[in-house]
């Protein structure tokens, strides 16, 4: 009688043992996921900070070219909106789960829609991107049906009639500094004249111009200042996200795959690939969509690693989904490290310009090779979120 009571104290303990191991397992999980939601928040929060910080460099540079309009000046607004895609590009991850950039109220649309028909914007020669409307009519160059321009005009009539109509944010601002790109080697030619006021201008309407591309960057600096509120510690966003871990750590998720597989590896590479269109590259007017590549997929690496390089050259790090993973998925874990480096080396490999690569037959290999690994790399998301226990289509954008 004494050895049966002995063996059954014994199954009990062991079974306590291992009920204890997984409750611990389950704690563990739980705390790292709450630790990657804060994570990930303050990388939303230092990444929109550095993107308004970069903005505010193109503003200065823009009021510098309008009041005072030369080559200088305006490769100096050139240069600074280069290096504001820098930052805007990484945070295009935050995307794709109707968080503050693209609810219901949210500035996507107004700051970095495309392609955009440029001649709803300005002149043009010859045919434009996604209409004919190669006339006169157009905002800067029709005074009597648009006698002001300031940032309320533009936004209201941003994507109004057809999704080319695009009038504000960054492709806009892009369009007003390097006009169309009509040659195959280089970006577009604006010259500084189309801003000068003393009788030296060029295309008429130069005061409009003017107005025009002010109150396009004081638009993206707006946008991107609601976006940094949101985001701060104790904004109303960030405190609502990070209070639900598990439904936000869904969310994170369906941003990074959707971004990766859908938008950049189909919408902004194979489409343009696939058709061999200029027309449908990112950047088309600075030839800049090489870098676009890099930044998105870094944007996405920065998110599974936990780990941001911000501009003044400061790195923050936190748990990360990476670390999620490996407590009971390492292989799946490692695999997509992997796969992220390749992508983004992929993406570096591209030989710019873009629309140039996409006619050759090393470069369409090189593109090719990108938009793969970045498909590749959507499917393992999905994979990750299937063992946190969601699921999402990463072609569904």
């Amino acid at each position: 009688m004494k050895l049966n009571t002995l063996f059954i104290l014994s199954i009990f303990s062991i079974a306590l043992l291992f009920a204890c191991s997984d409750d611990e397992e389950v704690s563990s999980f739980d705390s790292t996921q709450s630790e990657v939601v804060e994570t990930y928040a303050q990388i939303v929060y230092l990444n929109y900070e550095d993107a308004l910080t970069d903005a505010k460099s193109i503003q200065t540079a823009v009021d510098a070219l309008i009041s005072s309009p030369s080559a200088a000046t305006l490769k100096e607004a050139k240069d600074q909106w280069l290096n504001a895609q820098e930052s805007y590009g990484q945070t295009e991850v935050f995307r794709f789960y109707g968080g503050p950039i693209d609810d219901e109220d949210g500035p996507e649309g107004q700051l970095n829609a495309w392609p955009l028909d440029e001649s709803l914007i300005d002149y043009v020669v010859g045919s434009s991107n996604g209409g004919d409307n190669n006339d006169a009519t157009n905002i800067i160059n029709s005074p009597s049906d648009f006698p002001t321009i300031n940032k309320e005009t533009i936004a209201d009539l941003n994507e109004v009639g057809a999704e080319t109509n695009i009038s504000t944010g960054y492709h806009a601002v892009e369009f007003l500094l390097w006009g169309q790109d009509l040659r195959t080697d280089m970006p577009g030619e604006r010259p500084y004249t189309d801003y000068a006021t003393d009788g030296s201008g060029t295309n008429e309407n130069q005061a409009r111009r003017g107005e025009y591309l002010k109150a396009a960057t004081d638009l993206i600096v707006d946008d991107l200042e609601g976006l940094v509120a949101e985001w701060k510690d104790g904004g109303a966003y960030r405190t609502s996200f990070e209070s639900s871990p598990s439904s936000s750590l869904e969310n994170i998720l369906n941003g990074m795959g959707k971004l990766s597989k859908g938008e950049l590896a189909g919408e902004r590479i194979f489409v343009a690939w696939d058709l061999r269109s200029k027309e449908d590259e990112h950047s088309c007017f600075s030839d800049n969509t090489h870098r676009d590549i890099v930044t998105n997929a870094l944007g996405i690496q920065n998110v599974f690693l936990g780990t941001y390089l911000k501009i003044d050259g400061s790195t923050y790090t936190g748990k990360s989904i990476y670390d999620l993973l490996l407590i009971d998925n390492r292989d799946l874990a490692e695999q997509l490290k992997t796969t992220m480096e390749e992508s983004v080396a992929a993406g570096e490999a591209i030989v710019p310009p873009f629309d140039q690569e996409i006619l050759n037959e090393q470069g369409r290999l090189r593109v090719q090779v990108t938009f793969t690994s970045l498909r590749k790399q959507g499917d393992e998301l999905a994979e990750a979120a299937a063992k946190f226990g969601f699921s999402f289509d990463p072609d569904d954008i």
